[in-house]
């Protein structure tokens, strides 16, 4: 079974995202192949849903990064262990 895959890379990490793809044979009928397309279809939306999803809270996580980063901008921080 052949698989659908992204790959995100940034200086932070990289992050890979798969899924599969149905099968369908070279031979296949008219109706298979729709069906295929549309089974396809539906992994490309599923996939493009958990990259966004990724990115948005990679965003988040980064939005948040930098407000804390401004709050301490010109301070000694201690960790509190």
């Amino acid at each position: 079974m052949s698989t659908l895959s992204a790959d995100y890379a940034a200086p932070s990490g990289t992050h890979a995202f798969s899924a599969p793809l149905p099968a369908v044979s070279s031979s296949a009928s008219t109706t298979d192949r729709l069906a295929f397309l549309g089974a396809l279809q539906s992994d490309l939306k599923t996939l493009q849903a958990n990259i966004n999803a990724f990115l948005t809270q990679k965003m988040a996580d980064d939005k948040a990064s930098d407000a804390k980063e401004e709050e301490n901008y010109g301070e000694e921080v201690v960790d509190e262990d």
